[in-house]
């Protein structure tokens, strides 16, 4: 029903409210009883010195009556309405919400309150299991926990269970259960103390690497401050002022970051890359050659860059076990949070042959861009441990096919892909499709 076709709900509303009779209430307000009933059932429209006058005997605004509730109670109700629909609990009548919240606006307040809480209350736990899933310092304190656990109880069991047990081997597993009980408690406080630090229960609950990457997304990926002389001196400040760094672990890592960052600008200047791009665009080949430096630096220099200077440019870098550790999305590419992305990317090509850098058109979706892959050497080979590299993908627009050639068609994760007869597939979609 039309709002406007409502004044007269909302009048009769009003007059029960003040205990009026519709007698009463058209006499005092100078009209018959007939037109007011007529009024009240919305088959009479009202407006002018009419309205004024019944709303002036009924003791509330003109506006009260003419437009009813407020319009994001309203929407709100409806929006309620319809979310329900769609997990399948049908039987409110949107098409009256307008009409319940003029009647019970204090009823229709706590009913939207009700609906915004069970919303927050849904994203809370889905960001819990989220961080449950994918926060490798908190699966790493889990894991030291349980397993001290196991211990303990396996070396308790093996004292309850055995009747006649030397002195000597005795004294060893009472040690052992000291020494275990002692871990414990080590790897209890840390864990409380880890999850004291994480952000409260008001704000959506995060990974430290989500913590690092929206400082970084904050700043732009640049850091003005960090150029020049002294840019070393002026990460601790910069850290400690973020108010997204809520964890010891975010601030460790945007601590790594930063520094990485200032030993780039030492060896690119911002003065260098802008001068180097307006020579040759955002070639880093070119821009290698002509400064005598190394492609994952140039990588990291173009994407913390500002983009007035170089467009848009992404990033992705992994480790040696594939897991991302930098990631500035771009041009419409997608990345996923967890550490699991698609296999397809060429970036992951470089794990396995990391002398040899990959161009590559992909396409993502409706996104299309250039892919440049080359790898960084971490540490050089030693007779008890080989190299450890660290792949760098460039992620710039799409030249197309003359420029580059045929396309790879790649997804975000296994998780949320649609590709079909994928060979590379480790789970299947959530999509319902691509098995």
């Amino acid at each position: 029903m039309a709002e406007s076709s409502m004044i007269g709900s909302r009048i009769r509303e009003r007059r029960v409210i003040n205990g009026l009779k519709q007698s009463d209430l058209a006499k005092r307000a100078g009209i018959s009883a007939s037109y007011l009933n007529l009024i009240e059932h919305n088959r009479r429209r009202i407006g002018g010195k009419t309205l004024n006058k019944l709303a002036e005997v009924l003791g509330v605004a003109p506006g009260l009556l003419s437009e009813g509730a407020e319009a994001t109670l309203i929407a709100a109700l409806r929006e309620a309405a319809a979310r329900a629909e769609t997990e399948g609990r049908a039987g409110a009548e949107a098409d009256r919400a307008e009409e319940f919240a003029g009647r019970f606006p204090g009823w229709a307040r706590l009913m939207t309150d009700l609906a915004r809480q069970r919303q927050e209350l849904e994203s809370t736990v889905k960001a819990l299991t989220d961080r449950l899933a994918h926060d490798p310092q908190l699966a790493a304190s889990l894991h030291e926990v349980i397993s001290t656990v196991t211990a303990i109880r396996s070396t308790a069991s093996i004292l309850a269970d055995t009747k006649s047990l030397e002195p000597e081997w005795q004294n060893r597993f009472h040690r052992n259960i000291n020494e275990d009980s002692q871990r414990l408690a080590e790897g209890a406080e840390a864990l409380v103390r880890y999850l004291e630090e994480a952000p409260d229960a008001q704000s959506e609950i995060m990974s430290p690497q989500d913590e690092l990457h929206a400082f970084l997304e904050q700043h732009g990926f640049h850091f003005p401050m960090l150029e020049g002389a002294g840019g070393s001196a002026r990460i601790p400040s910069v850290v400690e002022r973020s108010d997204l760094l809520e964890t010891q672990a975010a601030r460790s890592l945007a601590q790594t970051v930063l520094e990485q960052y200032v030993r780039d600008v030492r060896r690119l200047p911002a003065d260098v890359m802008v001068a180097a791009v307006a020579a040759h665009g955002t070639d880093p080949a070119a821009i290698a050659t002509e400064t005598e430096t190394d492609m994952p630096a140039v990588f990291r220099r173009l994407a913390m860059m500002p983009e007035a200077e170089v467009g848009h440019v992404g990033l992705v870098v992994c480790d040696g076990s594939g897991t991302l550790m930098l990631r500035k999305p771009a041009l419409g590419f997608t990345m996923p949070r967890s550490a699991a992305a698609c296999a397809l990317w060429p970036l992951y090509q470089l794990l396995t042959q990391p002398g040899a850098p990959v161009r590559m058109r992909l396409r993502q979706g409706e996104a299309r861009v250039l892919a440049l892959t080359v790898s960084e050497e971490v540490a050089p080979a030693r007779f008890d441990r080989p190299a450890l590299y660290r792949p760098h993908m460039l992620l710039l627009p799409d030249p197309g096919r003359e420029a580059a050639g045929a396309v790879r068609e790649v997804g975000v994760n296994c998780q949320v892909c649609p590709l079909s007869g994928c060979e590379a597939r480790r789970e299947p979609s959530i999509l319902g499709r691509g098995f």
